[in-house]
Formats: structure tokens, C-alpha cells, sequence
């Protein structure tokens, strides 16, 4: 552009040797024009782009009057020196001063290159030519004017070109026209009367006035709408769209090079420039590259109680904001100090919600997921229909838990289910959830796996993690654990994979097993199979539930000492059932306690009766574990014999080996009780459970009953043998009745005999029967004597060696039949 004005200046120059002044006033004509022109550059209306000011003039009346009244030439020889002179009065930069030289020259040109074309129909002569040609070389001038400036005020806003010129397009067209208006007036009223020029610089003056402030107007207009919207902008609650969005809003709205927000809380520093990008988001230890004026605005509400950090503005160059800016500068900062405050405390509920959500899913002392979580989880995991592999379920289960809190306080045992948490969680696999159920159950959903088979394996190793012994304040603490292991159901969801998989663990424990998988066959509270759970309170009304007795007699002279009650369930459509098929059932039904009364005093009827007929023996009741843990049983007990008139030594009670009967003061409250008023206690299956000496020390029992496995293995294994040995010289050592179950021949009978077991049941004797028939096979006898259910080992009087040391164990407590005379 420069080039080309000099060419065009070149050129007047050239001119100049042609048509030179030749007088004083020629010369006076020409410092006129440049007087002119340079009141035209210096009375304006300035435009600040960032660091740079552009400015709407009345330099192109200025040019088209003077190429009216005087040579071409002339009038690019005065308008370069015109510019020059304001802009040397305005102390312009330079660049800003050769642009400004370089553009009106070329408008000069421009304009001059027209009046060449018009030829010799320039200058106008009639009011209908000034109108004309002088409006056509007017809009060239404008259109120049505006084709050399917008393109440069385009680049320095970040605009696009066709949008810079369509920017107050209509301003610029009244400016234009009203300046025509002005240089038509002028032209003629030089024409008529040059002495009413003095009427020029008022109506121009006014002029300028009306049209400066309608440019403010606008702008300032435009300025709080954009104000607007960039507050509006700041209206969401993530800081980090906060701080983006009033960077690139600010850089917009205050045209700055470069925009920073430096925050006090946590010292984060967003940067970004004009364009809208993020130049920097970090601590804010990097020095900016924008070099110049630095506009800062504290971020504090408009009540200055809160002050989050603060807003500067940056200039490449010189920049001195007017006062509208910088109360918009004050407004948007207080805008972006509330939009701060506000995203901060958005995101703190979030993190106060999100923890919350945490708390309400997982467990706060192992941080494992709850039973919620896991109950959620799987009910989404079984709801995906086309879920890739197999879900299932394996519920642990920590035994003998309950002592380490009892022995080392609550802070030992939190500690143990701490270390029991990691240590699953550690064996579980990536997509297995590892939850706590409450107190020292723990849960594990297995999910995508190949085969339900693979469930075994998995919880193989989850228990297998626990094996090792875990360290405890520098004690070494071995925990053992049950589990039960159950494949998702294809009904009832989540609530039935977790009743199938606890069903499982139940098993395990009473089978003294680490891990059981969930049988449908060995499910008693299985619906599908027998709706139990809806029978057994019409089969308790109906009295459905019956007893049947297996005596229990003397080894060596077959005479009765015993017998032991087994429950019946008469079911109207399935028939006989099996205790074992109903039993959890019952003690899972709230139904227990009017069961276990019916069924006892079915016993002691029983018992009643054949004491009637002249067999005064006791009769032997199973016990559930869960009636030791209710208080109210043993006054239930006593008021059946009382109500019955049955001597209370006459009912044994028989108790299972659980982790119940070890762990519960209750359970010792209870038994102690019982035992207190005189009624007989026996552990029975004693060996399979969780026996000990400490178990015997505390249970106050009169009988240990052997299990039938040990009976039944005797003769082949050596290990069977030894644990009945070790029985009999314990039942011996705490003066305890021992009696063995499962007797199925004579050789069984009479090995057990020698060693000095002293009483059994079984097969060999009797299967179990109604008390009817019972009583009439102890009238009928073996061999026709009452009371004998087997012949005697020996004859009466046969002297017998037995080995040293043998002893009868119990002899001293043992029950004789009273026999009728």
C-alpha cells in the first residue's frame, strides 16, 4: 500500500512540474487543502481495536472538495502533507502515520483517476452535475476509503472481512451521505458567495458532534449486549467451562491480546487469546508471551467480601481503557467472581454427594461394596439379556469370628475383617464385586464366567486366601471360613441367587465342609420342589408332623436304655417326608418354637405311656440350635414335663455340634438351666462338628453320641477306630454316657462292646416306629423277655476276660429300663 501511494504521489509530483502555483495564492490554495485535509484527519471519531486505535474521519470530503476547487495535483501534494501534519499533531506512530499517508493517497488517486475519466465534465457546473459527478467521485472515494481500512480493521479484531464491512454498515452509510451533503453545500456555496463559508465549520462541526455520538451510542450499545451474553455464558457450574468460557468472552469483549484468570484457591492460571483458544491452564509458573499494557480486575463480589483471584487484560501495546470499559471490565469481573464461587460450590456438593453415594453403596470399614451395591449390581448384571458367560454367587462366611472379638476387643476383630477384605479382594478377578453383608459375612458376584463349573475353582481360591494366618499386633491369628457357592437362578433375581448361594453356605457349615454348591436336591426351602414355606403353618395346625423311636439299647445285654424321637412330616399330598428335606425349612419359618412343641410333647407322651406299661425309659429329643438362642425355651420344656407329670431326667436333650453351642452366652444360660432342673443333655454326631475340650468344659452334657460315619468305617479304617477310642477314654474320663449310632451288625456291636461303649442304636436293633409299635415289641421281647430288644452278648453268669483296663464308659450314670415283675 505504501508502493502504490508513493506511485500515486510520484505521479502528482510529475504533475506538479506541469501545472506548478504561480502565485501567492495558487501557493495559498494548496496550504488550504492540506489545512483542510488535516482538520478532516484530526476531527474524528476513534475505534480501539486491542492496542490499536482507528478512527472514522472526514478526510475524503476534505480530498472530493479540494479536487473541486483545485489541479489534482494539488490535492495529493496537500493530502499527503495534510495527514502527515495530524498525524504529527496526534502523535501517531509511525506505521500508524505511513499507513494513514499511504491510504488517503490512494483515495486521492482513486478519486483522481475518475475526474480523468470524466474529462472535461469535471468540475461539475450545473446543481444537477454537482449532484451527480460530484456524488460519483464522492462514492469512489468511500468505497477506497473503506476497501483499504476494513481489511486491516478486520485482521487486528479477529474478524472476518465480509463481517467487518456488514459492521455498522448503516452508520457508515449516514456518515457518508451527511458528509455528501456537506461537500455539496460547500461546493456551492463557494460557487455563489465564498464570504458564507463561515457558516461551514458549525453546520460540519455539528455534524460531527451528532454523528460521534451516535458511533458511541452504538458501540456502547453493542458493548452491554455483548456484556450480556458473556455473563450469560458464564451461567454453568464446571469450573473448567467457567474459566474457558470468560477467557475467550473477555479477549472478545475487551478486544485484548491476551486474557489470564489466576485463581487464590489452588493457584490455577487459564490464558487464552483473541482467537478463543486456551493458551495455557496450569499453576501459572509460565511467563506469558504478551508484552505491554496489563489491565488487571480483582474477581470480588460487588460487596468485596469475596475475592477468588483476579482478571488482567493484556496488551501488545499502549492502552488506556475509557471509562465504559472499565466499568464493564468491573461488572464482568464481578459476573465471573459469583460464576467462580459458584462453579466452586457446585463442585463441592458434587464431591459431598458423590462421597454420600459412596457411603450408601460400600461398607466405611472395609470399603468393600455393601449389600445394596452387590444387590444392584447383580440385579443389572442378571438383567442384561444377552450377558456373555455366567454369573454366580459365593457367600463366606468366617467361622469361630465371634471369639476373636470376645478375646482380643472389637479393635482386633475390625482389624481381622479388614485384612480378610483385602486379601478377597486381592483373589477376586478383575470383574468379580467383592461386598461385605454385615459382621463377618462377605459376598463375592463372579460374573462372565465360561462354565458354572469355574464358580468352584474361584471360590477354591478365595477361601484358599485366607488360609494363611493373618498378623494381628505382631500375633499370628488363623481365621476359618465357609462358603456357599450358587449359579444364577433363571428366576427370582438377585433375592433368590443370594438365598441359593446362603443355602449353600448353610450347608457347608453343617456338614463341617469349607465350600458346598448349591444343590436344587438339598434345598429344603426350595418352592419349586415343595412349596414348604406355604404348608408348614397348616401342617403345624393340623398336627401333620409325627414321631417316630429308635431304641436305644444296652451293647451287651440288649436290654432297652433309650429312645430317641424322630420327626415325621404325614404331607396330604407328598407323603412321608424326611426331616432332612424339611427341617431348615421349619427353623428358617418363625414356625420353630410351635414345632418343637408339638414334636416334644408327642415325646413325652411317649414316654408317659411306656413308663404306664412298666418301662421307665427316657426318651431322647433333638434340639435345633437356634431354640438355644431363645430364652424362653427352657421354661417351655419344664412346663411340658410338668404338664405331662414326667420326671425331668426322663428327657435327653440332643444338642448338634455348631458354632452356636461355642459362641453364645445364651446358649450357656440356657443349657445350664436345663441341666440345673435335671434334664439330660447329649452332643450328638459328636466328632464331625466343631468339638473340643473347651466345647465339653463349657456345655454342661451327661452323653456323647458317637456319629454313624465312625461307626460304619470302624472295621476298614484306622482313623474311624481312633477317633472311638479317643471317644470312649474321653466319656470315660468325664464320667459321660457314650452312646454309638449307626449299629449295623453284630460285629460292630460287639467291637464296640469290648472297647466299652456301653449303649447303641441302629439298624441291628430297630428301625424307627411308632410309639404303639415300640411298646408292643418291648412287651413281645427277643426270646419273649420284656424289655430285650437283642439277645445278650453272653450268657448270665459267664465269666468274661476283657482287656486291662477296660472300663464301661458311663457305667457309673447309666439308665436301667425298670422292667415289669
Amino acid at each position: 500500500m505504501v508502493a502504490s501511494a508513493a506511485a500515486v504521489a510520484l505521479s502528482a509530483a510529475v504533475a506538479l512540474r506541469h501545472d506548478p502555483p504561480r502565485s501567492v495564492r495558487d501557493a495559498s490554495t494548496i496550504c488550504a487543502l492540506a489545512l483542510m485535509i488535516a482538520l478532516g484527519a484530526v476531527v474524528k471519531a476513534p475505534l480501539r481495536i486491542r492496542s490499536t486505535t482507528f478512527a472514522i474521519a472526514w478526510v475524503e470530503t476534505a480530498i472530493v472538495l479540494g479536487l473541486a476547487i483545485a489541479p489534482a495535483s494539488w490535492v495529493i501534494l496537500s493530502t499527503g502533507v495534510g495527514i502527515a501534519c495530524a498525524s504529527f499533531l496526534t502523535r501517531l506512530s509511525a506505521i500508524k502515520t505511513a499507513f494513514g499517508i499511504a491510504k488517503h493517497t490512494l483515495v486521492a488517486g482513486g478519486a483522481t483517476a475518475l475526474i480523468l475519466l470524466l474529462g472535461d465534465r469535471w468540475p461539475p457546473r450545473g446543481f444537477l452535475q454537482i449532484v451527480v459527478v460530484l456524488g460519483a467521485v464522492y462514492l469512489v472515494a468511500a468505497l477506497l476509503d473503506d476497501l483499504l481500512a476494513m481489511p486491516v480493521i478486520a485482521l487486528a479484531s479477529g474478524n472476518g472481512i465480509a463481517r467487518q464491512f456488514r459492521s455498522n454498515l448503516d452508520l457508515r452509510l449516514i456518515g457518508f451521505g451527511a458528509r455528501f451533503v456537506v461537500a455539496v453545500c460547500i461546493l456551492l456555496i463557494i460557487r455563489a458567495d465564498p464570504r458564507l463559508l463561515l457558516a461551514v465549520p458549525p453546520l460540519v462541526l455539528s455534524l460531527h458532534v451528532a454523528y460521534s455520538a451516535r458511533i458511541r451510542g452504538r458501540a456502547e450499545q453493542e458493548a452491554w449486549q455483548h456484556l450480556a451474553r458473556a455473563t450469560d455464558a458464564l451461567n454453568v457450574v464446571d469450573l473448567d467451562d467457567v474459566l474457558r468460557t470468560a477467557v475467550t468472552q473477555a479477549a472478545e469483549l475487551f478486544s485484548a491480546d491476551e486474557v489470564e484468570i489466576a485463581l487464590r484457591d489452588g493457584g490455577r492460571t487459564v490464558r487464552g487469546d483473541a482467537g478463543g483458544a486456551i493458551t495455557y491452564d496450569g499453576s501459572g509458573d509460565e511467563p506469558t508471551t504478551v508484552d505491554g499494557t496489563v489491565v488487571p480486575a480483582a474477581l470480588e463480589g460487588r460487596d468485596r467480601t469475596a475475592d477468588v483471584g483476579v482478571l488482567r487484560l493484556r496488551f501488545r501495546g499502549v492502552v488506556e481503557l475509557s471509562e465504559r470499559e472499565r466499568y464493564t471490565l468491573r461488572t464482568f469481573a464481578s459476573a465471573l467472581c459469583t460464576a467462580v464461587r459458584n462453579a466452586q460450590a457446585y463442585a463441592e456438593l458434587a464431591r459431598v454427594a458423590e462421597e454420600h453415594a459412596h457411603a450408601a453403596t460400600h461398607d466405611a470399614l472395609t470399603g468393600l461394596a455393601n449389600r445394596r451395591h452387590l444387590l444392584d449390581e447383580g440385579a443389572a448384571q442378571l438383567g442384561i439379556r444377552h450377558a456373555e458367560g455366567v454369573t454366580a454367587l459365593v457367600l463366606i462366611d468366617l467361622n469361630h469370628f465371634k471369639e476373636v472379638n470376645d478375646t482380643l476387643g472389637h479393635a482386633a476383630g475390625d482389624q481381622v475383617l479388614v485384612q480378610v477384605a483385602e486379601r478377597l479382594r486381592g483373589a477376586a478377578h478383575g470383574n468379580d464385586l467383592v461386598a461385605r453383608l454385615g459382621g463377618d459375612e462377605f459376598a463375592v458376584l463372579l460374573r462372565g464366567l465360561p462354565a458354572p463349573a469355574v464358580a468352584a475353582h474361584r471360590a477354591e481360591s478365595l477361601l484358599a486366601a485366607l488360609h494363611e494366618p493373618f498378623d494381628l499386633d505382631g500375633m499370628r491369628i488363623s481365621v476359618e471360613a465357609s462358603g456357599g457357592i450358587a449359579a444364577a437362578p433363571a428366576s427370582g433375581g438377585m433375592a433368590e441367587l443370594l438365598r441359593r448361594a446362603d443355602v449353600a453356605m448353610y450347608q457347608a457349615k453343617r456338614a463341617g465342609q469349607r465350600i458346598s454348591t448349591y444343590a436344587p436336591t438339598r434345598d429344603t426351602a426350595d418352592l419349586g420342589r415343595l412349596t414348604l414355606g406355604g404348608d408348614l403353618p397348616r401342617a403345624v395346625a393340623d398336627h401333620e408332623f409325627t414321631v417316630n423311636f429308635q431304641p436305644i439299647v444296652d451293647l451287651g445285654t440288649g436290654q432297652i436304655t433309650g429312645a430317641e424321637a424322630l420327626a415325621r412330616w404325614h404331607h396330604p399330598t407328598h407323603g412321608i417326608i424326611d426331616p432332612l428335606r424339611f427341617l431348615d425349612a421349619v427353623e428358617r419359618s418363625g414356625l420353630l418354637p410351635a414345632f418343637a412343641e408339638a414334636i416334644l410333647d408327642q415325646a413325652l407322651i411317649a414316654a408317659t405311656t411306656w413308663r404306664e406299661a412298666g418301662f421307665d425309659v427316657p426318651v431322647a429329643v433333638n434340639v435345633s440350635p437356634r431354640s438355644l438362642l431363645d430364652a424362653r425355651f427352657p421354661g417351655s420344656v419344664l412346663a411340658r414335663l410338668r404338664a405331662h407329670d414326667l420326671p425331668p431326667d426322663r428327657l435327653v436333650l440332643e444338642l448338634t455340634e455348631t458354632l452356636t453351642l461355642s459362641q453364645l452366652d445364651v446358649v450357656d444360660r440356657v443349657l445350664s438351666r436345663l441341666r440345673d432342673e435335671g434334664v439330660r443333655l447329649a452332643l450328638d454326631d459328636f466328632g464331625t462338628g466343631y468339638s473340643s475340650l473347651s466345647l465339653l468344659s463349657r456345655i454342661p452334657v451327661h452323653e456323647l453320641k458317637i456319629d454313624r460315619s465312625f461307626v460304619t468305617a470302624m472295621e476298614s479304617s484306622a482313623e474311624a477306630a481312633a477317633v472311638i477310642r479317643s471317644t470312649l477314654d474321653l466319656g470315660r474320663s468325664l464320667d459321660l454316657t457314650v452312646v454309638a449310632e449307626g449299629v449295623e451288625s453284630e460285629p460292630q456291636r460287639r467291637a464296640l462292646w469290648e472297647q466299652g461303649c456301653a449303649s447303641g442304636q441302629g439298624h441291628l436293633f430297630a428301625r424307627p416306629m411308632p410309639v404303639g409299635t415300640l411298646l408292643a415289641a418291648l412287651h413281645r421281647g427277643a426270646g419273649g423277655s420284656p424289655g430285650l430288644l437283642a439277645a445278650p452278648l453272653h450268657d448270665s453268669g459267664a465269666v468274661i476276660r476283657l482287656a486291662p483296663g477296660r472300663r464301661t464308659a458311663g457305667r457309673g450314670r447309666e439308665q436301667r429300663p425298670h422292667l415289669p415283675a
